[in-house]
Order: C-alpha cells, then structure tokens, then sequence
C-alpha cells in the first residue's frame, strides 16, 4: 500500500512540477525551500541532544493552534527539545514571527519515504504531533516503525473531509492503526474518526484548541493609527480571509452599504498573499480608491477601501472594526475560522458555506453570535443595518465574546494527555 501511495504521489508530483515551477518562479513561493522539503534541512536546526517533540501545523491555522503547546510541553518534558515544521510558506512566516520558545522551526519533507527518513534521522523525536487531522501516510508509517508516539491533536474531520475519507477506509484503516492517540475537538469529530477506521479505544474528544489559542488581540497602538489615519468615528468594515471570486460580492455588498452609510471604510484582507494584487486592481476596478496596508504613509489611511498585504495582522484588525465579515463563505471554500472576530468581540457575519468550521458556526448561530447571509445583497444589507445599530452590534459581540470565554480548557487536557503518551513505555 505505501509504496502504491508513495508512485501515485511521485507521478502526480511530476504532472503538477510545470506548474509549481512557473508558480515559484513568478510568487518565489516554492523553489526555495525545494531542498529543505526534500529533507535536506539547514545546519543551523542542529540534532541536539536527547529525544525530540516534533510539531506539524500546515499553514496559518494550525500555526496558530500549535504555537500554544510549545511553552507547556516544554516545561512538562523538560529533557525533549520542541521542534515545529510547516508546509506553507505563509506558514513559516507566521511561526517565525509568533511562536516562542521553540528549538527550531523547519518546512516539512514531501511525504516520500527517502526525504522522511532523512528528517527522522535528524530531529529524533520521540514523539510525532500533527495538528487536525493531516494524514501523511509515509510520515506515519515511518515514524511508528521506529517506535515513534504519534498523536493527532485538535482533530477535525469535516463533513467533506469526511465522504472522501470513507471512500478509502480499507486503505486508510491501516495508516489511522499506526496513530497512538487521536485527540478530537469535539464528539461528532471523534465519531466520524471511528467511522473512517481509527481504532476506537485511542480516540479522545477533549475540546477546541483554537478558542485556548484566541488572545485578547488588541490593535497595537501604531496598527491602530495607521488604519484609523485621520478618519475620525468612521465605521469601518473588515472583510477577512477573502478567496477568489468573494471580492466582487464583497465590493458590490460595499456599494450598497455606502448608499445607508456614505462614511463607511473597507479593509479587505485576501486570504492568500500571492492574491494581494489582483484584489487591489479588483477594488480599482470597482471604482474605489484603493490603498495598500504595506505602502501606508506615516499619516495613515483615510481613504476608502484598504486591502491588508501584511501577514498576522489580521486578528489586531478585527480590533479596529465596526462589523466584520469572515470570507471563504459567501462562495464555496468552506468557510475560516470566526473566532479570531469573536475574541474582539465584534458582530460576525458569513456567508453560507462554513462547513469546515460547521459546528463551531452552528453553536455561535444558535447563541445569537453571529449573522448569516446567503449573497452579496443580504450581505450589504446585514452590514448596513449593523453601522446604524449599536445595540445590536454590541449583543451581538458580546454574545460571541462569552461564548469564546466558555469554551477555553482543552488546552491543559491536549498537553496531559500527550505528556502521558510521550512518557509512555513502548
């Protein structure tokens, strides 16, 4: 099975370089961390000395999720070193600039048996973290045969996630038998674990690290000044982690929301960076003036539309807004993450298509913390009335706000139970 698995990827890897060649060539995304992914990683890692706890998060999301574990695995497993690996790009540069304390920050091999190898020789670690659910069936393989722990922490499987996964659970099973403890965030995400093959007995449901991970981002007082500029009291609308084909609606909904509410202001912050110009040229073509959060003056913003080209501000912006909208919703991506919004406690609308945050979207909705719109006209309805309504902004934010606040504590579960495992006789 893992050398069938192993020839499928290398052949879709081949089919695909053309692409990611021109790709990096053009974003200088991928060519120059090729060696590093290929297991090659720098000298300056080191191998040190004692075993290793090796953290995988992919991009941005899971970055932000594992940075809270270092700090107490560090000091719960005082003689392992904690290492933290990313696939993105954009996610090695979040890690490089929040997360503390680690002992060394790499991208991660291609789930190629060689580049795997190479890296289990170098970082040694005696125990495997992948943040929700990545299955990486070499990487597992590899490290279980070598009496590796490996744990699966704040897993999710969503809905989608899920069709495809039972469509391969005979060949799945097999991979999911070689994970130690699968520690889930909720129960309906352990059931769909159970259903794709997970052994029963080593499933957990313990909680949502990302509400544990929500600090109490306030826009530092310079990122405060340059967003407000000279604009006063002007409301300010922030459309977060927008993908591809959501700003047109966006700025159509922004269109409608002048005609109520002519002082308004736009923040559009794009979900991928490589994506930054093309959506300042959209917003153009609409018809706004368009300032760019890189290029601000000393004076600031005091225009109308602003799209964020900076990486981890986003969660210190939502501070500065009146009403924000989360993307990758009012189109069909799945929708991101509300919660970075409701630790500000600020009023939230999405569009329909949340399902890989369904039940986090769902509970929110049922406490009267959050506003659901299914286009770009309800959206430019929603934000219009929320500029006019202070009352209901303010139930609405709070509402969110307390429902972070309860939510919190699967932190201290997530790190006894991978200290137990760390410690654990083979």
């Amino acid at each position: 099975m893992y050398l069938a698995y192993s020839l499928l990827l290398a052949a879709a890897f081949v089919l695909a370089l053309p692409f990611y060649v021109w790709k990096g060539r053009r974003a200088g995304k991928y060519l120059p961390t090729f060696r590093e992914r290929m297991g090659r990683l720098p000298p300056s890692l080191g191998r040190g000395e004692g075993p290793a706890v090796w953290i995988h998060a992919v991009s941005v999301g899971e970055v932000l999720t594992a940075r809270i574990l270092v700090a107490p695995l560090k000091q719960r497993l005082p003689g392992h070193r904690v290492l933290l690996s990313t696939s993105t790009t954009t996610g090695r540069a979040v890690a490089e600039r929040s997360v503390q304390g680690a002992d060394g920050l790499f991208f991660a091999p291609f789930d190629w048996p060689g580049p795997v190898r190479e890296v289990l020789d170098r970082v040694h670690p005696a125990l495997l973290v992948l943040v929700e659910t990545e299955i990486w069936p070499n990487l597992i393989h590899q490290a279980h045969a070598r009496g590796v722990r490996v744990a699966v922490v704040n897993g999710r499987i969503s809905p989608r996630s899920f069709g495809r996964y039972r469509a391969v659970r005979g060949l799945l099973s097999r991979v999911l038998a070689e994970v130690d403890l699968f520690l889930m965030q909720s129960e309906p995400h352990a059931e769909r674990a159970r259903q794709i093959g997970a052994p029963p007995e080593r499933i957990r449901a313990l909680g949502n690290l990302k509400f544990d991970a929500l600090g109490d981002e306030a826009a530092p007082a310079e990122l405060g000044r340059l967003i407000r500029g000279g604009a006063g009291d002007r409301p300010l609308w922030v459309a977060g982690s927008t993908v591809e084909g959501e700003e047109p609606l966006v700025l159509a909904a922004f269109k409608a929301v002048r005609e109520r509410a002519p002082a308004a202001r736009l923040l559009v912050a794009p979900r991928h960076p490589e994506r930054f110009a093309e959506v300042a040229a959209a917003v153009e073509a609409a018809g706004f003036a368009c300032a760019r959060r890189s290029t601000l003056g000393g004076a600031g913003w005091n225009g109308d539309v602003l799209v964020l080209d900076t990486l981890g501000e986003l969660a210190r912006v939502y501070a500065t807004a009146t009403v924000v909208f989360v993307g990758g919703s009012l189109v069909p991506a799945g929708g991101h993450n509300v919660l970075e919004a409701a630790v500000a406690a600020k009023p939230v609308i999405v569009g329909p298509h949340m399902e890989n945050f369904q039940e986090i979207a769902d509970e929110f909705q049922a406490e009267g913390a959050l506003v659901v719109v299914n286009s770009a006209e309800e959206l430019g309805r929603e934000v219009a009335g929320l500029i006019a309504d202070p009352v209901r902004r303010s139930a609405l934010g709070g509402a969110a706000r307390a429902l972070v606040d309860r939510n919190r504590g699967a932190l201290a579960r997530t790190v006894d139970a991978l200290a137990a495992l760390a410690t654990r006789p083979l």
